[in-house]
């Protein structure tokens, strides 16, 4: 390809109001084009990557048994209200109404239409297990789209199901997608970890995330220094302090005039904070719930809407607290009833607390559980913070990294199959629900992550498995016959020997080439000018290498074939 004939021109400057790397960096090659908010039209060097991408995905797929299928785009409503996932999805949901008046999903996700096809299809043990996998478009309306192709509402991703009779069946189909994913990053040049995850609005038992560390990256992730344990921070556990001490004091009443908070508390009674508990008021589907947490600690709204199974939860307004008859500021779990009440395992671990007396100014102290109040739920809905201990290992100290979701695993069980009527018979002629795992990859996203881990102050490093050319080739003083005539050999000679040539055959600058060079990010670079000539000599550099080698004509292509499999993560497989 000359870049004389490429669609799209480079730009000097980083747009302005742009924050990650691989946005500006995308944009500022011509990769991406702007069409709205989270819209992007893929340019020619972008979609090369991605075609790449997704032949590596599908590669690893179908290595691991997968049948490759073609989901559709527009689903009806009625499906999605069969699994309750149109109120769990809200206002990310794109819907229309046809001509006839029918409301359609614009899908996000195809766990529905996947178990619909599943009930038509599978009938007996026989026919299990099966890994079914697409690579399509989706659709969400994203609140924030942001980052570029990190978060958009219009993203194209290979989604795969898992169908098994049991179990142990998922958990073999789980672990067969966690291998090919690890080796789809691994060939594609990226280094990612593996963490414990919430599952969201798409259910299930289990689930991990492949993430890749970067200070760019928008989700918390909690590791430990120990054992290696790892967690996006919604999900992340971790060992609370022990600070319970023997005996039980008097439960006691305390005048506390304009005391509100746990810090106003602790200053007044002149105790520590993990010696309160503090109860914070959540709305779920109208109902008004009581929290109740250690005041060392912070709630965990996603570990929260989990432990209660709902599709949303917001803190309760001044509004909502008066409504119930509620004192806020003074609130507590002892002495009232009417609410649900979700305690969190903190209160486990301590004893003589001090907390809210449900009246104005009133304190009480030496609260205990569970003599003093009852809890409907004990469990974790605590937030994990840096310094605390691992659970996994004794002394192991956790800390938070930010990093970029570049997959997502889940173990979906019989939720959906149970909800949709998804059925087998086993051996024994009893009905038994297909049960299910689910598997994802933004494709590009995780382009614009290898951009975020490959790059430099002049531009991208693209791996060589994934990038648009294998190598960058650039004429100098082309208007010289000379010179035109031996890149185009040059690159001749490349090309048909099956390696990608990038040709700069402009009338340019030499800066600007080079520039132009190091922005696309190729792995290997090639110049040909009037000083090389006089030597009979090209010069080559690799991308990610400060040496620049000079090598005769008749060797360019054991070189370059040699230096990109030095670079080259895992071979691609024919």
């Amino acid at each position: 390809m000359k870049i004389s004939e490429l669609l799209g021109k480079t730009h000097r400057d980083n747009p302005s109001e742009v924050e990650l790397i691989s946005h500006k960096l995308m944009l500022r090659s011509a990769m991406i084009y702007q069409v709205g908010a989270g819209i992007y039209a893929y340019l020619p060097l972008a979609w090369t990557a991605l075609r790449k991408i997704e032949e590596i995905i599908r590669q690893e797929m179908n290595s691991a048994g997968s049948q490759e299928l073609r989901l559709s785009i527009l689903q009806p409503k009625e499906l999605w209200d069969t699994t309750g996932r149109t109120k769990a999805f809200g206002d990310d949901l794109f819907t229309l109404t046809d001509r006839k008046g029918r409301t359609l999903v614009v899908a996000p996700t195809h766990e529905e239409e996947l178990t619909a096809i599943v009930k038509a299809h599978i009938s007996s043990y026989r026919d299990l297990p099966k890994i079914l996998y697409q690579i399509h478009t989706k659709f969400r309306d994203e609140p924030r789209s942001r980052g570029g192709l990190m978060r958009v509402r219009e993203f194209d991703m290979k989604d795969a199901y898992s169908l098994d009779v049991s179990d142990k069946g998922l958990d073999s189909s789980y672990q067969k997608m966690v291998e090919a994913y690890k080796s789809i990053y691994k060939r594609c040049g990226l280094n990612v970890i593996q963490v414990e995850a919430d599952s969201g609005a798409i259910g299930g038992k289990d689930s991990h995330e492949f993430v890749l560390l970067s200070d760019s990256g928008e989700d918390a992730i909690v590791l430990c220094e120990g054992c290696g344990y790892a967690a996006n921070i919604e999900k992340a556990r971790f060992a609370r302090t022990d600070y319970s001490k023997e005996g039980e004091s008097e439960l006691a009443e305390v005048s506390t005039p304009q005391v509100t908070t746990i810090n106003g508390l602790t200053d007044f009674l002149g105790i520590p904070n993990y010696k309160t508990i503090k109860t914070l008021c959540y709305v779920s589907r109208d109902e008004l719930i009581l929290v109740v947490i250690r005041g060392d600690l912070d709630v965990n709204e996603v570990k929260l809407k989990s432990a209660i199974s709902a599709p949303e939860i917001r803190l309760a307004s001044p509004k909502d607290i008066e409504k119930h008859g509620l004192s806020k500021g003074y609130i507590s779990p002892v002495g009232i009833n009417g609410f649900r009440v979700i305690a969190d395992e903190s209160l486990l671990l301590g004893n003589d607390f001090a907390a809210g007396g449900n009246k104005n100014e009133v304190h009480l102290i030496n609260v205990n559980y569970p003599r003093d109040f009852k809890a409907d739920l004990i469990l974790d809905v605590a937030q994990a913070t840096e310094g605390q201990y691992c659970t996994n290992c004794t002394n192991g100290k956790l800390e938070i990294r930010k990093g970029i979701e570049v997959g997502h695993v889940f173990k979906l069980g019989d939720s959906f199959s149970k909800s949709i009527g998804a059925t087998f018979a086993d051996e024994s002629g009893s009905l038994q629900p297909v049960i299910m795992g689910c598997y994802g990859i933004g494709l590009g996203r995780l382009l614009a992550a290898a951009i975020e881990q490959h790059n430099d102050e002049d531009g991208i490093k693209f791996p060589v498995a994934i990038a648009p050319y294998q190598v960058h080739l650039i004429a100098l003083n082309i208007e010289k016959t000379d010179i035109s005539k031996l890149a185009e050999k040059v690159q001749s000679e490349l090309t048909e020997s099956g390696l990608e040539v990038l040709y700069d055959d402009r009338i340019e600058s030499t800066g600007k080439k080079f520039k132009d060079a190091d922005l696309m990010g190729m792995p290997i670079r090639i110049v040909v000018s009037l000083r090389n000539l006089k030597e009979n000599v090209v010069e080559i550099k690799a991308r990610d290498s400060e040496e620049t080698l000079k090598v005769k004509y008749e060797s360019v292509v054991e070189t370059v074939k040699l230096l990109l499999d030095e670079r080259d993560f895992y071979n691609l497989k024919g």
